[in-house]
């Protein structure tokens, strides 16, 4: 029988240089970006510009900005709150919200829509609507970059409900049997739908469900873009080097429903308000003034051109034409 594992931990401190204020201010526009895009979507949902499902990342764009400033050559997979992130990897505006308009110069031809974002080229890999099901495919894509010396690691995104599946716990058995370079990134805002946390799981830090297959693993507050920077560029270096993958959680919050659908009656306004006093952008935007005598000036001129590229993206999106019925099945069968 084998002993027990050594716990292991991530170093205190990434290998990345601390940010200059441009550096900053760089990351601050990227979530001011995803906010304002977010925004738009809900506004054109309802007008029913956008049909079906839309699940809308405002409040956790510190995880996707921070995590990408480290890891924007490797490839990530994630869930259907996914427009931040394929913005944040670097997908335009323009190609996502086309997407989410169901348009034919959207990032999937139209043919996906809000929970199916993908663009090979930048390495992102969607955008899946089953829970928990896509994290087994961070081990396969993961174990590919091993196999060809490539690397780089695949991180991989989830929330906390995820983080109760079967395939979840499958994944990470595999992927600590094997040292398959893969980050699993928890995105814990405290609710699976509409079912808080508290009522799924005896304990609350989903990174523990690391412990039980030996894996290092962390627990981060998601909030501070500057911190996920660093706590996943550490963890991808770990990844990366060969010694196995990584289990974070990073304690996030969504200020809308679960979806557009959802009117989140389970938690009250006082819950709500709370959890804002923690708003990623406030927290970087006060860094900005305050530590780095950034002048309000310049955050009103960057929140200008923010505003302008995110109705560029909308009036691409209107103006687009709708996919070809010729071309439905296109990507369905092979000749």
């Amino acid at each position: 029988m084998s002993e027990l594992p050594e716990t292991l931990t991530l170093p205190e401190k990434s290998s990345l240089p601390e940010l200059d204020a441009d550096g900053l201010l760089a990351l601050y526009r990227e979530m001011l970006l995803l906010r304002r895009v977010e925004e738009l979507a809900a506004k054109a949902y309802t007008l029913r510009k956008i049909l079906g499902f839309c699940h809308l990342y405002i409040g956790q764009e510190a995880v996707a900005v921070g995590a990408a400033a480290s890891t924007k050559d490797d490839y990530w997979i994630a869930a259907y709150r996914e427009h931040g992130h394929a913005l944040a990897k670097g997908m335009s505006s323009r190609s996502v919200m086309a997407e989410l308009f169901g348009k034919a110069t959207g990032c999937s031809r139209g043919l996906g829509g809000s929970m199916h974002l993908f663009d090979a080229d930048h390495k992102f890999y969607g955008g899946w609507g089953i829970v928990g099901g896509h994290v087994p495919l961070a081990n396969g894509m993961a174990w590919a970059s091993k196999q060809r010396g490539e690397g780089r690691v695949c991180v991989c995104f989830f929330g906390d409900g995820a983080a109760n599946q079967g395939a979840f716990f499958e994944a990470l058995c595999i992927a600590q049997l094997y040292k398959l370079p893969v980050v699993f990134i928890c995105e814990n805002n405290f609710y699976a739908m509409g079912t808080a946390i508290t009522r799924a799981s005896e304990f609350t830090d989903m990174s523990l469900r690391g412990l039980g297959v030996g894996m290092v693993r962390e627990q981060v507050r998601g909030f501070d873009v500057e911190v996920v920077r660093d706590r996943v560029a550490a963890a991808a270096d770990y990844a990366r080097s060969g010694q196995g993958p990584v289990l974070l959680e990073l304690v996030t919050y969504r200020y809308r429903g679960h979806s557009m659908s959802d009117p989140a009656k389970y938690r009250t306004k006082d819950e709500v308000d709370d959890a804002k006093s923690s708003d990623s952008l406030k927290i970087t935007e006060n860094r900005l003034l305050n530590d780095f005598g950034v002048t309000q000036e310049t955050l009103d001129g960057l929140k200008a051109s923010v505003e302008e590229e995110a109705q560029d993206a909308w009036d691409f999106a209107e103006e687009s034409p709708e996919p070809s019925t010729a071309e439905l099945y296109d990507v369905v069968y092979s000749d």
